[in-house]
């Protein structure tokens, strides 16, 4: 007698079930293993918040694992030690999973996740599913990811709101939506923070090898402090962070023409980020000798394009502009009566490295150069290129 096919139907629903039923039950064993679980999301600096926290942790004498997934996505160890992630396919929140049970294993006192998802829907499952945060963090609210998160800024809002965990707390340094925040932090019954970048000070800051934003250090310190970890003991743990492949690093670049300056902003992909950090480099790094914007840009993202050339012409209005891109002429042209003065120069996406990098390299003596757009293959490239100038001090 043949089986019928919804009894066979049924019975692979049932085993379905059960096996999930099964997994959802040991997720939760793997959770209480982990005492504090911390959340990081946000639009920018997602990376760097999480390396903070876990240094200051870390330096308060609590077993801290992270993980990062920003420009290289990473397992930070109870060490500080970077751990490359290798993958076999394509990013997937379920990493999140695997990962919680591998630092599960290892007795931890604190893990400090990124949140990798993107899509609202996604959020919400990475936290009230997966990770279950006691501590949520919320960098910022920027317009970037507007086809998955938007299509306004206030969506965007919500959309991160979906990270902000149920009677934990929350801390962000939003501040243009601090309402949105408080009525959802209300709902889910969560205290929240709103940390202070002006609590940083500039002796603060300078201890830092790297160009850290205040605001970052400022949401770490007020994690640390919520976990009892005093200001100057978190702090002594973050100078020493190894920070994110996206942080802002400032190269001297031995040029044709003699030393160049040379920051790498291309981890932050939206236009807000990217001209506030402009304004943070171009005020700690003045230059009597002229500015120049190196532009990569992706042919799948044409509206961050549009962004990234709107904010050069319009805000920045740099003496020179080198863009890596197609199709960008025409823009450029519609633009350029905002800044006529900038002298541009456009390579095709098939250009060789060595000519872009040449002439970025051709520029005159003391030009602060200013890099944008995307770091991911040719703009990593370019990096590796550009660093084999590097001036030795």
């Amino acid at each position: 007698m043949l089986l019928s096919p919804l009894i066979i139907l049924g019975a692979l629903a049932l085993l379905l079930i059960t096996a999930g039923l099964f997994e959802f039950r040991y997720h939760q064993l793997t959770l209480m293993n982990i005492p504090v679980r911390i959340h990081v999301n946000g639009t920018r600096g997602k990376s760097s918040v999480t390396r903070l926290i876990a240094a200051g942790l870390r330096a308060g004498g609590l077993r801290t694992f992270a993980k990062t997934t920003g420009t290289a996505p990473r397992v930070i160890d109870a060490e500080g030690i970077d751990r490359i992630i290798h993958r076999l396919r394509r990013p997937s929140i379920g990493e999140q999973v695997r990962l919680l049970k591998y630092f599960s294993n290892e007795k931890p006192d604190v893990v400090v996740m990124e949140c990798m998802a993107v899509q609202p829907q996604y959020q919400w499952i990475s936290e009230h599913q997966m990770v279950k945060s006691h501590i949520g963090v919320i960098t910022n609210a920027r317009p970037d990811h507007l086809d998955e998160m938007g299509p306004t800024d206030v969506d965007v809002v919500k959309s991160l709101c979906n990270s902000i965990p149920i009677e934990g707390t929350v801390v962000t340094a939003e501040e243009k939506h601090k309402n949105i925040l408080k009525s959802v932090a209300n709902d889910n019954q969560s205290d929240i923070i709103f940390s202070k970048e002006e609590s940083i000070s500039d002796d603060e800051l300078n201890k830092f090898n790297y160009i850290e934003h205040p605001q970052n250090i400022a949401i770490a310190l007020d994690v640390c402090n919520k976990m009892g970890i005093s200001r100057d003991v978190a702090l002594d743990g973050m100078h020493s962070v190894q920070p994110d492949l996206g942080a802002l690093v400032v190269w001297k670049l031995e040029g044709k023409n003699g030393t160049l300056q040379f920051v790498n902003g291309m981890a932050a992909n939206d236009p807000v980020s990217t001209l506030q950090i402009w304004k943070f480099v171009i005020d700690r790094y003045p230059t009597n000798s002229g500015t120049a914007v190196f532009f990569n840009s992706r042919d799948d993202r044409p509206l961050r394009t549009k962004q990234m050339l709107e904010l050069t012409f319009e805000e920045i209005k740099p003496e020179h502009f080198i863009i890596r891109g197609d199709k960008v002429g025409p823009k450029v042209k519609r633009l350029m009566h905002h800044s006529p003065d900038t002298e541009v120069k456009i390579f095709s996406i098939d250009e060789s490295i060595e000519n872009i990098t040449k002439s970025i390299l051709d520029l005159s003596d003391d030009i602060l150069i200013f890099a944008i757009g995307n770091q991911v293959g040719a703009g990593q490239d370019i990096l590796q290129k550009l660093s084999e100038s590097r001036a030795h001090d």
